[in-house]
């Protein structure tokens, strides 16, 4: 699915599988799960064996993917990722820095929030704008949920090029359903649109609004933003 949302530019790889077979993992990376529990270390292991299949996408050799802080994935030189992780779904994207500037890409299963996540994540606009939650078990999209994968994938770009924490009421979005879907709805399964985020806290390394890409399928919520490195320029700067 993620690759429905990035340019062709980006190396896209995703897998269902929950696990991995044994030895998947560089030594460095072992490291850092050998301690974790099994859940831990089979996130970890399957979303790196996407980057695995995104550098080949590259033309570049296997490399191990560390993390600095927060557990954000340090890549070889010369080359912009993100990685993502829920049940049932992984994936990675990956592009060479003198194309992207920075992106990043989140997957949540398509459930509502909890509530009290609800209100940790959405402003009160955004609130209002999405509506109540949407009932379990109908065809409506789960607004919160696109909302935060979105932010998380707001994030992502933010905090890679600023070195500065990004909080969830720090951003401000507004989502656009595709032509032709079901109107706040899913049609057999499946809606898509793109989406605006206006930063609340600039910095004058990225542009003050983000636009991104939402899309919903086989019970899973993927979102995406991209940067690129003349985004000024384009911005009229």
């Amino acid at each position: 699915m993620i690759e429905r949302l990035l340019p062709s530019d980006v190396s896209c790889a995703a897998t269902r599988a929950e696990t991995v077979p044994d030895g998947t993992l560089f030594p460095e990376e072992e490291a850092l799960v050998v301690k974790s529990v099994a859940k831990r270390r089979n996130d970890f292991a399957t979303a790196r064996a996407c980057a695995r299949r995104a550098m080949a996408g590259l033309g570049l050799p296997p490399a191990p993917v560390l993390h600095g802080h927060r557990g954000r994935p340090l890549w070889p030189e010369g080359i912009v990722g993100s990685l993502t992780h829920c049940g049932g779904y992984r994936a990675a994207a990956l592009a060479r820095a003198t194309d992207v500037l920075s992106l990043g890409i989140d997957a949540e299963p398509h459930a509502p929030l909890p509530v009290d996540v609800r209100e940790l994540v959405a402003l009160p606009a955004e609130r209002e704008r999405i509506g109540p939650p949407a009932p379990e078990g109908t065809d409506a999209i789960h607004w919160d949920r696109v909302l935060f994968s979105a932010k998380e994938s707001v994030f992502k770009v933010w905090y890679p090029v600023t070195r500065l924490e990004l909080d969830f009421t720090e951003a401000d979005l507004v989502f656009r359903q595709a032509e032709g879907g079901v109107d706040g709805g899913t049609k057999d399964g499946v809606a898509e649109g793109s989406f605006a985020a206006r930063l609340l806290r600039t910095d004058p390394a990225l542009p003050t609004v983000l636009e991104g890409r939402w899309r919903i399928e086989e019970g899973i919520a993927v979102t995406a933003v991209l940067v690129r490195p003349d985004w000024a320029e384009n911005d009229g700067r």
